[in-house]
């Protein structure tokens, strides 16, 4: 029987969604820029995401799947990389169908300016922190059918993750290791979730997740992009969980000196050790970022966004690739 390995160009999923070209591999799936037909001509560009041959018969590889599937299904926010389809192809495997985002993701941006001794404007740092905030916000304070309040938590704010379309729209992308309110743990607790180095130290402590060790993750990303620096980073995975638990940050007063003091003051506390020193909730952190934005002399707008984008190229849609410095 034939498998994944045989995807390629030109290939269509369920009579429907006809993958074009990769677009990028990450830990546990590859991601092909793909067509969604129809009748009647029509036509739609999409991204659609594909289980890696290597990691089928992982039942907990096939769960993350079908929980990203399943929250993304629950989300229609603008910030949120949206999902238009869940199936089974003819051969027995899963796609998940996505909106196609045409950008690049954060680490690419950032590495744009580092790259020429750079680094990012922070007043477009912030807009990106904004938006990625109203993604977490509608899924923190997501509610059932029932008007019942069942918080979705990302569990994974890297930023390969968060995308940044050229029309200056951020998405917020890969939920496969979200955790909803409205069932328990999927995995096996031995199983550690997201990249080591964002995870909030309770995480590694083997404590819930929370609201609050998603705004930790956000802050860990923010910094880096300020700085242009990875924060907790050390040669092994042990390393890297001792300093997340150190909980050891430098301050961004000196490692970037010129910053509002508003702006390095929300960063660390997002950063703090216990998730109580933290803001209550991605609203709060919201509301902050937007005091911090709106004492600049000229908006930041999504015309201003898109044109930073842009430095990048088109890249496409690439969730879920791993994390490396």
């Amino acid at each position: 029987m034939l498998d994944s390995i045989d995807d390629r160009p030109g290939r269509v999923l369920s009579g429907r969604y006809e993958l074009v070209e990769p677009l990028g591999k990450g830990g546990m799936a590859v991601v092909w820029r793909g067509i969604s037909r129809g009748a009647d001509g029509f036509s739609r560009p999409v991204a659609i995401k594909r289980i890696d041959p290597s990691c089928r018969g992982f039942e907990e590889v096939i769960e993350m799947f079908v929980e990203e599937a399943r929250v993304g299904g629950l989300l229609s926010h603008p910030n949120i990389v949206q999902v238009y389809d869940f199936g089974v192809d003819e051969r027995g495997e899963r796609y998940l169908v996505t909106e196609l985002v045409r950008g690049a993701h954060l680490r690419d941006w950032v590495a744009s300016f580092t790259k020429e001794n750079e680094l990012p404007p922070w007043e477009i740092v912030s807009a990106i922190g904004v938006e990625v905030l109203r993604a977490l916000d509608a899924a923190h304070c997501h509610v059932d059918a029932n008007g019942r309040r069942t918080p979705i938590l990302h569990r994974d704010v890297t930023p390969t993750n968060i995308l940044l379309d050229q029309s200056g729209v951020v998405k917020l992308a890969d939920f496969g290791l979200a955790r909803a309110g409205d069932r328990g743990r999927m995995t096996r607790p031995n199983i550690v979730k997201g990249k080591l180095a964002y995870l909030a130290p309770e995480l590694l402590a083997g404590r819930p997740p929370s609201e609050a060790s998603d705004l930790f993750s956000l802050g860990v990303v923010l910094w880096e992009a300020l700085t242009g620096k990875r924060l907790f980073d050390a040669e092994t995975d042990l390393d890297v969980v001792r300093k997340v638990q150190q909980g050891y940050v430098p301050l961004l007063s000196r490692e970037r000196p010129g910053l509002p003091l508003g702006l390095a003051e929300l960063v660390h506390r997002a950063l703090s050790r216990e998730p109580e020193q933290r803001f209550p909730g991605a609203r709060a952190m919201l509301e902050a970022f937007t005091d911090i934005l709106r004492v600049l002399p000229q908006s930041v707008d999504a015309a201003t966004l898109a044109q930073s984008f842009t430095r990048v190229g088109v890249r496409s849609y690439r969730p879920g690739q791993a994390e490396t410095a």
